[in-house]
């Protein structure tokens, strides 16, 4: 029940908002022999993994900073920027800045919120869905700075801890490329 993305195959230095969806991986994979159909949970979850991607891109911050959207599930969130020398913070050892950490956190935990406010407003037509999630964004957020930025690849995930119906609440994660873990995030979006 996961949506990858995959990059397109542009030139180096392309933008993010060149991410594609393999059409093949909205499928639903079953244990038993039968081929995978897509149900139509899973309709809509490619329809929120849709909705997100769109909003993502839209974003100039996120173009920005580089950050690269991996996976949406209804479980969790996944996002990555690669360090560059705009993003150091500490120039004497070359450390991710504390507020890149931060603003990838958020972007993460702002999308988690919005699958589950999708998720919380699905017997909403779309439009109306839609005027719902403009209202989207961060109420209040925390980040615990654990380990220094260090690494060539950072990873967010977001997994969601609550979705009402005014407030999402989201817990988020960063490792670096060898999977230490960096700082932790929880996130209060207002999503509705």
């Amino acid at each position: 029940r996961r949506i990858p993305y995959a990059k397109a195959a542009n030139p180096p230095g392309a933008p993010a908002a060149a991410l594609v969806r393999p059409a093949n991986l909205v499928q639903r994979c079953r244990s038993s022999s039968r081929n995978a159909t897509m149900n139509d949970d899973d309709a809509l979850l490619a329809e929120h993994a849709q909705a997100v991607r769109q909003m993502f891109e839209r974003i100039p911050f996120n173009l920005v900073l580089g950050i690269e959207l991996d996976e949406i599930s209804a479980e969790r969130v996944i996002m990555h920027l690669s360090m560059k020398d705009e993003l150091i913070g500490n120039f004497v050892h070359g450390i991710l800045h504390g507020g890149v950490i931060a603003s990838l956190l958020d972007v993460a935990g702002g999308a988690m919120a919005m699958v589950g406010a999708m998720d919380k407003h699905r017997h909403l037509r779309a439009p109306e869905r839609a005027a719902q999630l403009a209202r989207l964004g961060t109420i209040d957020l925390r980040i615990d700075y654990l380990r220094p930025g260090r690494g060539q690849r950072f990873t967010a995930t977001a997994m969601l801890l609550r979705s009402g119906n005014k407030v999402a609440v989201v817990r988020s994660e960063l490792h670096n490329d060898k999977g230490t873990l960096v700082a932790v995030g929880t996130g209060t979006y207002l999503c509705g």
